[in-house]
């Protein structure tokens, strides 16, 4: 299975029309059904349904839609970190993470580090905290920002002075809306969306310091925006974490802190055998220098 093939997939994949695949990769249309057929061929199964105007994948095809992303963003991944020299400092660092304040401080250490090697570029993948992990495992990004605690047996790390506030996210119109903090009693009786996670979630019910039985905990939520979208819909108030949805209309949603206050410390996290090239050594020594003042 060369890699040229998958790229070709991909693109047909995309497309969803061979013609205009072909067009964009610059080969004929007999060439690149040929490959198709070929691929097909070999794999051993059907990748494809043919339609009149479009083809769609069939569930095999979708596996290895997904398999031959990765596989594609490895192999380049890899191509780069060979060419990477000492004195000449280029490529991409990759830095999965959530909706989280401490993404200002990693995007202000990125500042301060391109302005010294401006040929290093910055992917930043954004989702849950075990999507953000398995990515890392997998090899396809580099540095993951993470709520503590985080595994030590898999994962180096860099405790980052930034903390992350929970709130509570509420309608505007809200009789808790009018409050400076929301306090336990305020909320017990309410109706809850709680974030998924489960570690996240077990800090959440700790902070109530009660029988997680008398609490409503009626909604749980992996992402802040869905929880949100919840709280428009219902009359339950969200446990959210204050950096994230910083662009909210306040005319509609407003976040209110917790009292007492609950924090979460924040790390940068990579795998232990992360493969090294110059650019992601230099980003660590950046980190380490620069995470003392943030």
């Amino acid at each position: 299975m060369e890699l040229r093939v998958l790229r070709y997939y991909l693109t047909v994949a995309r497309e969803e029309n061979i013609t205009k695949a072909a067009e964009l990769l610059h080969i004929t249309q007999p060439t690149l059904s040929r490959q198709l057929a070929l691929l097909e061929e070999e794999t051993g199964v059907q990748l494809f349904t043919r339609g009149s105007r479009r083809i769609t994948l069939t569930e095999e095809g979708l596996l290895l839609k997904h398999r031959a992303e990765e596989i594609l963003a490895l192999a380049d991944q890899t191509m780069e970190d060979l060419q990477v020299r000492e004195d000449h400092i280029f490529g991409t660092v990759s830095i999965g993470t959530g909706g989280l304040a401490a993404n200002l401080v990693i995007l202000r250490m990125a500042q301060e580090f391109r302005q010294k090697y401006p040929e290093v570029q910055f992917s930043v993948y954004t989702g849950t905290a075990d999507l953000v992990q398995e990515r890392m495992d997998r090899g396809l990004i580099d540095f993951g920002v993470l709520l503590e605690p985080v595994n030590v047996e898999k994962y180096n790390f860099i405790r980052l002075k930034q903390k992350e506030r929970w709130c509570v996210l509420l309608k505007a119109d809200d009789p808790l809306a009018q409050k400076e903090a929301v306090t336990r009693e305020d909320l017990r009786k309410r109706s809850l969306v709680l974030p998924e996670r489960s570690g996240a979630r077990s800090e959440v019910l700790n902070w109530f310091d009660c029988d997680i039985r008398k609490l409503h905990a009626d909604y749980t939520s992996n992402l802040s925006t869905t929880a949100a979208q919840a709280v428009m819909c219902t009359d339950a108030a969200a446990l959210i974490l204050d950096g994230a949805l910083d662009y909210l209309d306040q005319s509609i949603l407003v976040k209110r802190p917790l009292s007492p206050a609950l924090e979460s410390g924040t790390v940068i996290a990579w795998k232990k055998d992360l493969v090294q090239n110059a650019a992601k050594e230099k980003f660590l020594e950046v980190l380490s220098a620069l995470s003392g003042n943030y």
